[in-house]
């Protein structure tokens, strides 16, 4: 007798209820960090044409933006500055001035909304005259000079107030180095969130575009430092040094082409495991809903499931307060 009537598995796929009942991942606001983009002045507003729906805003108008952020219950948010041409240098001393648009706006945030989660981005590509992650010479990455200066802008953004430091620039050595100087400086409780498998992508040319490096970088690319898009072990062996040096958590960038490296870090290593939508996926979305070829908020939020089905703790998205309104509209505010 043939097994096939006895075992259907779609009956557990009949219903809606049936449908969440065995859900085997689930969404929540408390999974969504939001980057957001910060500019210098007041009531500043510009437009990002590359990723509709996203702004550089002044810190007066990003704190009343950060207003829905708290509400809808979306924990932490990423900043990442808009550097002016004059601010920009070869050496991106403005990367760790006491007084820099960075400190200024994680001060502001923490004394309006003292629970949310401040993540500084530690990276000199917005301060760099050529637009490049570190400090150059001869065409050349210097990596432990520019070690030297990231630890500065740490402590600049530690004594700012930032509850988390994310190196995001794939320098050998900067997590001990950063763990280290936070300890003697009497920051042991700053969080260090390693971006310790960040990929040579071509998925992040709108980010680029939105804190004004890609002018700086021209035709330049990444590749001496991130890694090659064809290694899967090379992360592992990424990861596993950064937490020997004092990382908390780890992020691997991109996203959705990276699903495979988010798995093997989770599931071989059960570590605090971050995953960063880019700006090349998010601009990818509304591009083909503006065509009438997808439906944003349902490829939005299959996106992010799917994150978390790989094994993502949380995820870096700028489509954050899009997905948490919409879990809020559905009446499942805490999970999908």
């Amino acid at each position: 007798m043939s097994r096939h009537p006895l075992l259907r598995p779609r009956r557990l796929r009949r219903l809606a209820a049936f449908r969440q009942l065995v859900a085997e991942s689930s969404l929540s606001p408390s999974d969504l960090i939001y980057p957001v983009f910060i500019l210098e002045g007041e009531k500043a507003r510009e437009p990002i044409h590359s990723m509709p729906g996203i702004e550089r805003l002044s810190v007066d108008l990003l704190l009343e933006q950060l207003e829905e952020v708290v509400e809808l219950g979306i924990p932490a948010v990423a900043l990442f500055p808009v550097v002016g041409a004059e601010a920009k240098s070869e050496l991106a001393e403005e990367a760790y001035r006491d007084d820099n648009l960075v400190s200024r706006a994680i001060g502001a945030i923490k004394a309006r909304f003292p629970g949310l989660l401040v993540i500084a981005d530690i990276a000199l590509d917005p301060y760099t005259s050529h637009g490049q992650d570190g400090i150059m010479s001869d065409g050349v990455i210097l990596n432990d000079e520019t070690v030297a200066v990231l630890v500065r802008q740490a402590l600049t953004c530690a004594k700012a107030g930032a509850d988390i430091v994310a190196p995001s620039d794939m320098m050998d050595g900067r997590i001990l180095a950063i763990r280290e100087a936070l300890e003697s400086e009497g920051f042991s409780e700053t969080a260090i969130l390693a971006y310790s498998a960040k990929y040579a992508s071509s998925f992040y040319g709108p980010f680029r575009d939105a804190v004004g490096s890609a002018a700086n970088l021209g035709a330049a690319d990444k590749k001496t430092y991130q890694m090659d898009p064809a290694n899967s072990h090379e992360a592992i062996r990424e990861v596993v040094l950064d937490l020997e040096e004092g990382a908390d958590m780890v992020m691997v960038k991109p996203g959705l082409p990276y699903l495979a490296i988010v798995r093997r870090v989770k599931s071989e290593l059960g570590v605090p495991t971050f995953a960063y939508h880019v700006s090349g996926e998010f601009a990818m979305l509304k591009a083909a809903a503006t065509q009438g070829w997808l439906d944003y908020e349902a490829t939005l939020m299959e996106s992010l499931l799917c994150f978390k089905r790989a094994g993502a703790d949380a995820i870096l998205t700028y489509g954050a307060i899009d997905a948490a309104r919409l879990l809020r509209a559905q009446g499942r505010g805490s999970a999908v």
